[in-house]
């Protein structure tokens, strides 16, 4: 199970890095609400590596037979190591080549309040947590924290459909 786990996670965090890495050049020009889809696009994309993962195991090590938990495992492990990297790549980003991104999403935040036409006391609640957005997210720890409830809950559901799918007795 250990190298089926590592291969397809080494692969799915490489894969997830790369094409955070790779829409750096295009943040201004894609936006707030694009970049969103595209980052979870991206994300789906690289947890199709937890289905072909399970399936590789399935083969290889089940001879054609997987139960649902160890399927599970198998997903579940290669989803984690793809957290990993999707953390430690934000967290270069964010505190390297990209360090007023934090300041940048705030007034984000607080246009978009604007733009709905909310009252002011919500405009100033808006700018309230858009603060406490930044500050949290200056801290490695929080940051990293948040970051990984990005991508897990995404890879946890392509595990438990992915083990679904491929079990066989």
């Amino acid at each position: 199970m250990k190298k089926t786990v590592l291969t397809f996670g080494l692969i799915s965090g490489v894969i997830t890095s790369a094409m955070m890495l790779a829409t750096l050049p295009f943040v201004d020009t894609i936006g707030f609400d694009k970049g969103e889809i595209v980052g979870y696009t991206a994300i789906v994309l690289s947890f199709l590596l937890v289905f072909f993962g399970i399936r590789s195991y399935r083969q290889e090590a089940g001879d054609g037979r997987i139960t649902f938990g160890r399927g599970f495992t198998v997903g579940i492990l290669i989803t984690l190591i793809t957290c990993a990297f999707y953390v430690m790549t934000w967290e270069v980003i964010y505190f390297k080549l990209m360090p007023g991104f934090g300041e940048k999403y705030a007034g984000y935040m607080v246009a978009q309040a604007k733009a709905a036409g909310g009252s002011q006391d919500a405009i100033d609640a808006r700018v309230r947590d858009a603060q406490t957005f930044k500050e949290m997210y200056d801290k490695p720890l929080m940051n990293a924290a948040i970051t990984f409830t990005e991508p897990f809950p995404i890879g946890l559901v392509m595990t438990v459909i992915s083990a679904a799918v491929l079990r066989r007795k």
